[in-house]
């Protein structure tokens, strides 16, 4: 059995459980595996956690920063940001449903660990928002503000996007970073 195969089990038991719903005896038998035969790869469930967190966090930082690497104007760039932080949400849904919701859940020295890397990719966007003001583009005297709203409203989608439904994620990729972008007045 692969550590990949267990991590990638584990985001799915743990999204649809929660971390503190979800045992080691629940992942084992997603992956018709022994209790006992997870901890040849983890040492706990904490270890597990920690690993899908840095998973996402490097999947969602990597594909900003091929956004950010772009030579376009930072409007430009926003909406292809969103677009890419949204399918990534479609794409790897349990995995980052574990990012977005049970990153609290770390015993404090693993927070400590994880917290750098959050931030790190909290930062590209705050800088991205930054690199639109610089150039005349954005109107933003609260930059770290705005980037919560974005990733707020970004994150929450998690909740309630289905694919197959009314409109695709591009699609709500595109409405909200015009709301970002052009706001809701005539």
């Amino acid at each position: 059995m692969s550590k990949e195969v267990i991590l990638e089990a584990a985001a799915q038991v743990i999204r649809q459980k929660g971390y503190h719903g979800a045992s080691m005896a629940d992942i084992a038998k997603a992956v018709s595996l022994e209790k006992a035969s997870l901890y040849h790869h983890f040492s706990g469930k904490q270890d597990i956690l920690l690993e899908l967190l840095d998973r996402a966090i490097d999947l969602v930082t990597k594909r900003m920063e091929t956004v950010m690497a772009e030579q376009l104007p930072a409007d430009e760039k926003l909406r292809m940001a969103v677009r890419a932080y949204l399918g990534t949400l479609s794409e790897q849904g349990d995995l980052v449903s574990v990012l977005l919701l049970e990153h609290r859940s770390l015993d404090p020295e693993y927070h400590s660990r994880h917290i750098p890397h959050r931030d790190n990719f909290e930062q590209m966007w705050r800088l991205l928002i930054q690199e639109g003001v610089a150039a005349g583009l954005f109107l933003d005297n609260d930059v770290p503000l705005t980037v919560r709203g974005l990733m707020g409203v970004m994150n929450w989608t998690i909740t309630w996007y289905r694919p197959g439904g009314k409109q695709t994620l591009d699609q709500i990729a595109d409405h909200f970073s015009s709301i970002f972008l052009n706001g809701l007045l005539r």
